[in-house]
């Protein structure tokens, strides 16, 4: 997940830890097109030191985006040792990984992003990449439901395509996946994505309808007498149409979680907006420069002619925007709800929560796979039982997600996935 590249000051995090949730037991297995559950959750304990493993060593060698070529060589080393179709270099270092079942059935794919937050990424800064937003676990469940299914695969139905996306950090892996035409030569109907979340380990937040806001950006250039405090004082303006603060404190965070899962609460609709003068102003010329998400991303349009507007009550000033918005990713209903009542059965009737609104402050290039096929973008919880809520931050410097949500997550995709090729 990125967030805004403006935000890198220091964050402060402190209060009490939070309540733990822990998830009800799971209900009896449920067997999906051929496969049980059961038989899922035996494949996955067997391997889940191994993909802990796995993931401590993407976790020691973090790459930022473009630069996954360690990454990448051990997915895909992992991939044919399972004995899937493997195809590397898509997009950049992007890897696929193709599995077919031993009966016929559906294609339905499955995303794991493979890149470590760059220093300019994470809140206050660092002195390189570091995965601090969950990827090398996204990484390792990709890797670990690719193993199950592949250890299965004279009971599964359909194909099961995994693709490994470099460059998410960035919003650009997808895209170049995508310009190089995976989705049509191995043609899903259905793709799928896992990411972290701040919610207890056990809990799966299912997005019908949310998902995550998308970027814009743009720039007022001002010339003329005093541009340099004009362009102080029009930032703090734009800025000041903001309507959600970044947190700053657990309780902030906890707040944060409480809002996104309350129907028609106080995120149905909001920007977070950061807007600064850059360097090298002068008495003659001054630049503001801004990068903003909303929701719905509808309102792009109405917050650009309200910046264009205050722009142009500062005199000599121009206001820009130089591409359109990077799209919000958007889930669609249905899907969603297919997959809570999937996840009920499979992972007990505690095991989710619906997410009725975007959180702020990240965005995901998982947009343009959903944009273009169906499927769903789920929330996988990370947070260990009695740990402060930072600890479950993306971004955060804080983020140390509990290694037991890997199986969690091996279990839940591994078994909607073969539910999905089979139906």
């Amino acid at each position: 997940m990125t967030t805004l590249n403006a935000l890198t000051r220091r964050t402060v995090i402190g209060g009490a830890a939070a309540a733990v949730v822990t998830a009800a037991a799971p209900t009896p297995a449920h067997a999906a097109c051929g496969i049980g559950q059961d038989a899922i959750d035996t494949a996955a304990a067997d391997i889940e030191d191994a993909l802990i493993a796995l993931r401590r060593d993407i976790h020691a060698n973090p790459e930022g985006p473009g630069e996954e070529e360690r990454t990448a060589s051990l997915v895909a080393e992992h991939l044919r040792a399972a004995g899937l179709q493997v195809t590397t270099g898509v997009g950049g270092h992007g890897v696929v990984g193709v599995l077919e079942g031993g009966r016929r059935g559906r294609t339905v794919a499955f995303r794991a992003d493979m890149d470590a937050v760059p220093a300019q990424d994470q809140l206050g800064g660092g002195g390189g990449a570091e995965h601090l937003c969950g990827h090398d676990l996204h990484t390792a469940i990709g890797v670990g439901a690719a193993r199950v299914l592949a250890g299965l695969r004279h009971r599964l139905r359909g194909t099961v395509v995994f693709l490994f996306q470099p460059a998410e950090e960035s919003l650009q892996g997808a895209a170049a996946m995508i310009e190089e035409g995976v989705l049509d030569w191995t043609e899903p109907e259905e793709v799928h994505a896992l990411h972290c979340g701040l919610y207890p380990v056990g809990v799966f937040a299912v997005t019908p309808g949310s998902g995550l806001p998308g970027q814009d950006r743009g720039g007022v250039v001002l010339t003329g007498a005093d541009a340099a405090g004009r362009a102080e004082r029009l930032a703090a303006e734009i800025a000041a149409l903001s309507t959600v603060p970044l947190p700053e404190t657990s309780a902030d965070i906890e707040r944060l979680v409480e809002d996104v899962q309350t129907p028609d609460g106080p995120l149905e609709e909001f920007v977070f907006m950061q807007a600064s003068p850059i360097g090298n102003a002068s008495e003659e010329r001054a630049e503001v420069e801004l990068v903003y998400r909303c929701w719905p991303e509808e309102r792009y349009v109405a917050i650009r002619e309200e910046v264009t507007r205050i722009a142009e009550s500062y005199g000599e000033a121009e206001a820009a925007f130089p591409a359109e918005p990077f799209p919000a990713l958007v889930c669609p209903e249905w899907e969603a709800r297919t997959l809570k009542r999937h996840l009920r059965r499979a992972m007990g009737r505690g095991s989710t929560t619906v997410m009725h609104a975007a959180f702020p402050f990240g965005g995901e290039d998982f947009a343009l796979f959903i944009d273009r096929i169906p499927g769903t973008y789920t929330f996988l919880g990370v947070r260990r039982p009695g740990a402060d809520i930072a600890t479950a931050a993306m971004h955060f410097p804080t983020f140390d997600p509990d290694e037991a949500a890997i199986g969690l997550g091996v279990r839940a995709m591994a078994g909607w996935l073969a539910e999905r090729a089979g139906r």
